[in-house]
């Protein structure tokens, strides 16, 4: 864990100020995405002001056989489609893929589709370039940017984490495509004591939490308890990515405060800008 945030300063009738540079100044955030994730977040966040406290609510482990992916590594050839849903499934297909003694080209019988640009930058760091990316940045969006099309009796591979939903693969089903879905992850609670993570919310509550995957708010609700997480969200702003997280939330018993559409992390950030802005704007007219 990184140390802990200076306190900040109280000072009787000063407040601090935000700058148009520096909107977040003397907000505390809370990140939960997986560490090796929040880099480009944390970054964006105290580039704009804020105190960023990292709580990894998700970490990445290999799933529990390769064998699923490694037989369809070896008849990639036999595949109409593949489908990636994550910048994490394209870095573990591409690592097995190595492992294979394979390169990109292996995919050139195939075309390719990315849920949304993370995972489409994944694929173009390895030489390949999406036929398909949807506005969407959903499973939602994907089946429709997909297309009705001639599915019967085509195969297609998707790459995916081991829990995930099962729209996509229904929905190609239902269109007569034989869908091969292969973990190519798992997501697992990170190995970070509870107590640990309750020490976070004992001193100064944060201003904000966020959850950029249905994983990362049920993991810091498994983390904290349930009954601690509801105690300690309560009063505190919730950001989310995206309809799928905002669900996932609420059903938890939680309130979401900021929704980013398009479902992006610079998306994400201008939305938390723009709802600490607009909690300002009353006492602002003077």
């Amino acid at each position: 864990m990184r140390p802990a945030l200076p306190e900040r300063k109280k000072l009787v009738g000063i407040q601090p100020t935000r700058s148009s540079a520096q909107p977040l100044a003397g907000r505390r955030i809370v990140i939960t995405r997986a560490r090796e994730q929040a880099a480009s977040l944390r970054r964006a966040l105290e580039a704009r002001g804020a105190g960023v406290i990292e709580l990894p609510t998700i970490a990445f482990t290999p799933p529990r056989s390769w064998r699923p992916l490694n037989n369809a590594i070896q008849r990639l050839e036999d595949y109409a489609w593949i489908i990636f849903t994550s910048a994490n499934g394209v870095e573990s297909f591409f690592r097995r893929l190595r492992q294979a003694q394979k390169t990109a080209r292996a995919l050139r019988h195939s075309r390719v589709a990315a849920i949304g640009p993370a995972t489409a930058a994944a694929l173009r760091r390895h030489g390949i370039k999406p036929d398909v990316m949807p506005a969407d940045f959903r499973a939602e969006g994907l089946v429709r940017a997909l297309g009705r099309g001639q599915w019967r009796g085509k195969r297609v591979l998707l790459a995916r984490a081991a829990a995930a939903r099962e729209l996509l693969p229904q929905e190609l089903r239902r269109r007569g495509a034989k869908v091969d879905v292969v973990a190519v992850y798992r997501t697992v609670v990170p190995p970070t004591r509870r107590s640990k993570a309750r020490a976070l919310f004992t001193r100064e509550r944060p201003d904000l939490i966020t959850f950029t995957s249905s994983s990362t708010a049920q993991n810091f609700a498994r983390l904290l308890g349930e009954h601690r997480a509801r105690r300690v969200v309560r009063g505190v702003a919730i950001a989310v990515i995206g309809p799928v997280t905002a669900a996932t939330v609420r059903e938890l018993g939680w309130r979401v405060a900021v929704i980013s559409k398009p479902y992006t992390i610079p998306a994400l950030v201008e939305a938390i800008v723009r709802y600490f802005a607009a909690r300002r704007r009353p006492s602002s007219g003077r």
